[in-house]
C-alpha cells in the first residue's frame, strides 16, 4: 500500500492574484501563504479486482478509468494509467468548500502515490506543477497558489510570472511562534468555481501590495503591522466583491469584533462559507476552532 498526505494551504496575502486572468492581464501576481497542519490522504493498493475502486463520500467501481465520476482519481488515472487499484479518499477537515485548498491537496496526494506506485521519482515542485494542470482539466479557476501553496512546505512568497515556473522566497516562521494560529469553520461550504466566476473582474491590485508589506514585516519581525495588514487584507477582500459575505459570516464576524483576544482573521479561500483563519494570543479557548501549526514538508509518501 501507498499513503501520500498532502497539507492544506492558508493564504495570508495576495490571493486571488495567482488567478490565471489577473496574471494574463497584470504579467504577474504574487502570495504568501503557508501550508497548515490538516491534511488530505490517499491510498492506493492493488486489488486484484479488475476494477478501478474509489472511494470517498461514495464508492465507486468501474472496468474503464474514462467511466470515474471523481475528478480527481479520473483526471490522475488518464495522466498515470496504471493497472486497476483501489484508491481511498480521507481529509482532516471538511472535505470540500473550505477555502483551504482542499481539492488541490487530494490531486497532489493522488499525484504523489500514483506516480510512485508506477515507478516515477518525482519532486514535489514537478508534482505541483502536474498538479495544477491535471486539476485545470476539471477546474479551469485554479490558481497558482493552490498546488504549490500545498505540496511545498514552510511559509512562503510566491510571484507568478506569466510564462514561467512560481518563483518561492521561504520566509522566516517566527511571527507564528509569537501566537496561536486557528481556523473555525463558517457551517458552509461552497464551490470555489462558482464564487470566483463572480469575483474574476475585481480590481486586486491593492493586494499586491499587501503581499509585499507582509513580506517586509516578517523580515523585520514586526508582528503588530502583520496581523494589522491581515485585517487590512479582509476588509479590502470584503469592499472588493459583494459576493463574499452572506448572513451566516456576518454574525461570526460580530463574535470575533467583541473578542480582545483575537487579534486577526480572514476569511480563506474565495468567500461566502469555509473556514475563517484566526491569530490569537496564546492559550486562548475559542469553541469550535481548530488549533493549527505550520507543515514544514508539504506532500508525504510513505510505502506500507
Amino acid at each position: 500500500m501507498i499513503i501520500a498526505k498532502c497539507p492544506l494551504r492558508i493564504s495570508l496575502a495576495g490571493g486571488s492574484t495567482d488567478l490565471q486572468s489577473f496574471i494574463d492581464t497584470n504579467g504577474y501576481g504574487a502570495v504568501v501563504s503557508f501550508p497548515c497542519s490538516l491534511y488530505s490522504y490517499i491510498s492506493i493498493h492493488k486489488n486484484n479486482r479488475n476494477k478501478y475502486i474509489i472511494n470517498y463520500s461514495i464508492r465507486e467501481e468501474e472496468e474503464k478509468i474514462e467511466n470515474i465520476k471523481n475528478d480527481i482519481a479520473r483526471e490522475v488515472l488518464k495522466y498515470f494509467p496504471c493497472e486497476p487499484i483501489t484508491m481511498t479518499f480521507n481529509t482532516d477537515a471538511h472535505s470540500s468548500g473550505t477555502g483551504l485548498a482542499s481539492s488541490s491537496a487530494y490531486t497532489i496526494a493522488s499525484i504523489a502515490a500514483i506516480s510512485k506506485f508506477v515507478g516515477k521519482n518525482l519532486s514535489n515542485f514537478e508534482i505541483c506543477r502536474i498538479a495544477l494542470e491535471v486539476e485545470r482539466k476539471f477546474n479551469i479557476h485554479t490558481g497558482y497558489q493552490d498546488p504549490y501553496g500545498c505540496g511545498i512546505g514552510s511559509l512562503k512568497k510566491m510571484v507568478f510570472i506569466k510564462g514561467k515556473d512560481p518563483q518561492i522566497t521561504y520566509l522566516d516562521n517566527d511571527f507564528f511562534e509569537q501566537f496561536e494560529l486557528k481556523l473555525f469553520y463558517t457551517g458552509v461550504s461552497r464551490e470555489s468555481s462558482t464564487i470566483l466566476k463572480k469575483v474574476l473582474q475585481d480590481d486586486k491590485k491593492c493586494f499586491l501590495e499587501n503581499v509585499d508589506n507582509i513580506e517586509k514585516f516578517i523580515l523585520n519581525k514586526d508582528y503588530h503591522s502583520i496581523n494589522k495588514l491581515i485585517n487590512l487584507g479582509w476588509q479590502q477582500k470584503k469592499n472588493n466583491s459583494s459576493h463574499i459575505l452572506n448572513e451566516n459570516i456576518n454574525k461570526i464576524e460580530k463574535m470575533f469584533e467583541q473578542e480582545k483576544q483575537i487579534l486577526a482573521y480572514r476569511l480563506c479561500g474565495a468567500g461566502n462559507g469555509g473556514y475563517f483563519f484566526l491569530v490569537t494570543n496564546k492559550n486562548f479557548y475559542l469553541e469550535n476552532s481548530l488549533t493549527i501549526s505550520v507543515d514544514n514538508f508539504g506532500v508525504q509518501t510513505y510505502e506500507i
